[in-house]
């Protein structure tokens, strides 16, 4: 498990607080200055036809707005940036802890980095309906023509659900990730082993080796896969929050 261990680069304190700059923080800020660069040579010179980088500028862009206007509405447009940052960010953590050879760190197998990603969307929905709606925003927990006894209990129910989303969407990925490169490690210490043998070594470790690169497959599809599942949910909470829904 050693891979997910948080290593201070640089020891820093302030008023009794250790914010140290991790390995963690490192490939964070990675992560931004790659997608800094990707926004960057897509977008500095745009063109009427498009070169490959601002194509897939556009297409990222478009994707996003698409899952916002099916979900959210013509509405959902507003809230694009949010988003487009946070899908772009959790994919870039995501693929850039599958870099072998580097020493790559993924944030977001930790959950304290999803758990603060999760925050930043609920707190976004939490702003956005209460501005919206004001204390309307209350009907959102309480069923329709529901009568007294249980409409209070749909409500504690839904405010209960409401509450864990959070948690629930920090989980997933953290989860998801850690898993992923767990089943990877595990498997590639068995190609070593297995291979170690003095009789017909190749032998040994072909299967591993084999069952490994189909789990980096696997876990490159998964990478992707939960970047878009966290920005469709932040999209559908974003949705309860403009057409209490």
């Amino acid at each position: 498990m050693h891979q997910f261990e948080i290593v201070k680069l640089h020891p820093l304190a302030a008023g009794g607080y250790d914010i140290s700059f991790t390995n963690s923080a490192l490939w964070m800020a990675i992560a931004l200055g790659a997608i800094a660069i990707f926004m960057f040579v897509g977008t500095a010179k745009p063109q009427l036809v498009p070169g490959r980088w601002q194509a897939a500028v556009e297409y990222v862009y478009d994707f996003v707005t698409s899952m916002l206007d099916e979900n959210v509405g013509p509405e959902g447009k507003r809230y694009a940036p949010l988003i487009f940052a946070v899908f772009m960010f959790v994919l870039v953590c995501n693929l850039l802890g599958l870099l072998p050879w580097v020493g790559a760190f993924t944030p977001t197998s930790h959950v304290t980095v999803t758990i603060g990603l999760a925050f930043i969307v609920f707190t976004v929905v939490c702003v956005v309906g209460f501005m919206r709606h004001g204390l309307h925003f209350f009907s959102l927990f309480w069923p329709k023509d529901a009568n007294i006894a249980l409409g209070l209990f749909v409500f504690v129910i839904e405010v209960l659900s409401f509450l864990s989303r959070p948690f629930t969407l920090a989980i997933r990925l953290f989860a998801n990730m850690t898993a992923g490169h767990v089943l990877l490690k595990v498997f590639g210490t068995f190609v070593v082993a297995l291979g170690s043998f003095n009789a017909l070594p190749y032998v040994f470790g072909v299967l591993p080796l084999a069952v490994n690169v189909a789990l980096t497959a696997l876990e490159l599809l998964i990478a992707v896969v939960q970047a878009y599942v966290f920005a469709l949910l932040a999209s559908l909470y974003l949705n309860d929050a403009v057409n209490l829904h």
